[in-house]
């Protein structure tokens, strides 16, 4: 059985986390995994957005503690082993904002530590009701630093300095509330409330999602002028497009649009 399982239905993958009893934790396994299907779909040009999800109870709980420990046993007390575990780690989270298709994080359960990174990592996430979210290394004696990156460029940094101080776990509505995730749903609702909202993000022209998406995270870099400048000289490539042209037609004639990509 695959640690991480792809189904593709249309212009949709699903990208499935698949070690229930590790609670999906970002083993060395499944970072590899994870970041080997984002490289594919990099290039796939058939796929239209990405939805990432959990087996079992959980969505996922960060890092393998269990590998980590085991890490610690090198000549180095483990350094070596922590820097490549955290670098691969950011790698494959840059990976996901870097990839031309929009990411949905399908959650439930919990998603902690490096868990909770992932969610505020993909670009849009829906959460069933009840999942717990946290960034709760300080109750082990380890500050997630690198989940903070991801967290505090979703939430205010109130909220977010309070979650990684604390350790303790928000509900999906505190979450909904805060900007983590885009809405909570009831639990029977998630899968079918994710595939809505991949199926119309999937319908829409893949080069004007691919550039806008690129845009979306380079501008937030950049101060007011440059971002206003930067985005400018986006839209006039973006109105060049040929299916560009033919949508604004189509909405001027009131028809559908025929687009070749």
């Amino acid at each position: 059985m695959a640690i991480l399982e792809r189904n593709d239905k249309g212009a949709v993958a699903h990208l499935h986390m698949n070690a229930p009893e590790r609670l999906n934790a970002l083993s060395d396994e499944m970072l590899a995994a994870l970041q080997d299907e984002f490289d594919q779909l990099k290039n796939d040009q058939s796929v239209r957005a990405v939805i990432l999800s959990g087996s079992g109870k959980a969505f996922c709980a960060g890092h393998d503690l269990k590998q980590m420990t085991a890490g610690r046993q090198a000549e180095d007390g483990g350094k070596a082993y922590f820097k490549d575990l955290f670098d691969r780690c950011a790698r494959m989270m840059m990976t996901v904002q870097q990839l031309p298709q929009p990411v949905i994080a399908q959650v439930h359960g919990i998603a902690t530590a490096a868990g909770c990174q992932l969610v505020a990592t993909c670009d849009l996430a829906i959460a069933a009701e009840g999942t717990k979210f946290g960034v709760n290394g300080v109750n082990i004696g380890l500050f997630c630093s690198t989940p903070m990156v991801a967290l505090s460029r979703n939430i205010p940094r109130k909220q977010a300095f309070e979650m990684l101080t604390t350790g303790q776990f928000i509900d999906a509505a505190r979450a909904e509330e805060l900007g983590l995730i885009n809405r909570a749903v009831p639990a029977e609702d998630l899968v079918t409330q994710t595939a809505a909202l991949a199926e119309t993000l999937a319908g829409k022209l893949g080069a004007a999602v691919k550039v806008g998406k690129q845009a979306f995270y380079q501008q937030m870099q950049m101060p007011l002028d440059q971002a206003y400048a930067y985005t400018g000289d986006v839209m006039v490539e973006n109105m060049l497009y040929r299916d560009t042209e033919e949508g604004i037609a189509a909405f001027i004639e009131k028809r559908d649009p025929d687009w070749t990509q």
